[in-house]
């Protein structure tokens, strides 16, 4: 008898995996974690900006991975879900927003009902889509007529001449094995040459969705984060094509 060498794995999986592994740390990384203060007031002013008062209205956030999203918008007043393909990362929101319901579930195949939500958000989620077309099309089934999409994103490959002039004059450093796995995982994904917000913008109208608005002004967070940063990474941070994008289901589509 022939063995069976080939797998039922896919790149899903393995970008489920790379985020569990992730999970442990993840809190404690700047950028990722939203500290109490000057930040979390500058991400709730991004947020009022782009989608008005809260009032209740349901919202789910995408990738919500170790719950800080969906801790910001608890705090402004959301009917708030979660959800996240990490069981890993799944477990500390949980801890951390004891009153909140987490799904497990893959973004792009939700499995949640048609025309559920009044409000999508997502965080640094877009640039790893393995089909952002089927991801959107998604996204414009789950909100109500009318409702609200809010991304928040940036092109995390193309190299600024920031970047390029302080690799130049850094003294290499060994690629470690999660910097491997994550370039890996890179090369596969829809935008691995970056996530630009002109194209993500033109993917989410072709979805159906009206409305799209890109913004690029996220200063106030960046200046906010940059003594949790370090002077280095905080510089590269503010020229690096990071953006807010907005859009609406249509009232009738």
């Amino acid at each position: 008898m022939q063995s069976v060498t080939g797998s039922n794995r896919d790149l899903r999986d393995d970008i489920r995996d790379y985020w569990s592994m992730r999970a442990a740390g993840f809190d404690n990384d700047p950028g990722h974690r939203i500290a109490d203060g000057a930040e979390m007031a500058a991400w709730e002013h991004l947020f009022r900006r782009h989608l008005g008062p809260a009032e209740g209205r349901r919202l789910l956030d995408l990738a919500s991975g170790t719950g800080e999203i969906s801790r910001l918008c608890k705090r402004l007043g959301f009917a708030v879900t979660g959800l996240d393909w990490s069981e890993a990362m799944l477990e500390r929101a949980r801890a951390k927003l004891p009153d909140v319901t987490f799904h497990q579930a893959d973004a792009e195949r939700t499995m949640l009902p048609n025309a559920s939500v009044d409000v999508i958000v997502t965080r640094h989620l877009v640039w790893t889509l393995v089909d952002p077309a089927a991801a959107f099309a998604e996204w414009h089934r789950l909100l109500a007529p009318g409702g609200q999409l809010l991304l928040v994103d940036g092109d995390f490959v193309s190299k600024t001449w920031m970047a390029r002039l302080f690799a130049r004059f850094s003294a290499p450093t060994a690629v470690s094995e999660r910097v491997k796995q994550h370039q890996g995982i890179l090369s596969r994904v829809h935008f691995s040459g970056g996530a630009q917000a002109d194209a993500v913008a033109a993917l989410l109208q072709e979805a159906g969705f009206e409305d799209v608005q890109i913004d690029t002004n996220l200063r106030p967070i960046h200046r906010a984060q940059a003594a949790q940063l370090g002077w280095r990474k905080s510089l590269l941070r503010r020229v690096e094509h990071r953006y807010a994008i907005t859009a609406r289901r249509p009232e009738a589509d």
